[in-house]
């Protein structure tokens, strides 16, 4: 299934968290937190202004970037579990 978000708002997927400590210590999947990084997957068209022309959105697919703990709507597309959020809920892109 393809899935196109409206608007401002992105798809992102969840970039997983490393498994061990800086120690070697592993942690089990219970006690660590769901990672606040993750891949731009898909972007919608944008928000329209006052006047009504679309701004584009600042990121596109590809982009990796970090986002609040609790933003997005969890979503399952394709058995793969995706976030879907409004752009202003990103903190910014991690640059490679």
């Amino acid at each position: 299934m393809k899935f196109r978000p409206l608007h401002d708002r992105v798809v992102v997927r969840r970039i997983t968290a490393q498994e061990k400590t800086a120690g070697g210590i592993i942690i089990p999947d219970t006690a660590q937190e769901k990672p606040m990084e993750g891949e731009i997957i898909a972007v919608g068209a944008g928000a329209r202004n006052e006047q009504g022309v679309v701004v584009a959105l600042e990121v596109k697919a590809g982009d990796r970037v970090l986002f609040g703990k609790w933003s997005g709507t969890e979503v399952k597309i394709d058995g793969e579990e995706l976030l879907i959020m409004k752009e202003s809920d990103l903190m910014g892109v991690v640059a490679a």
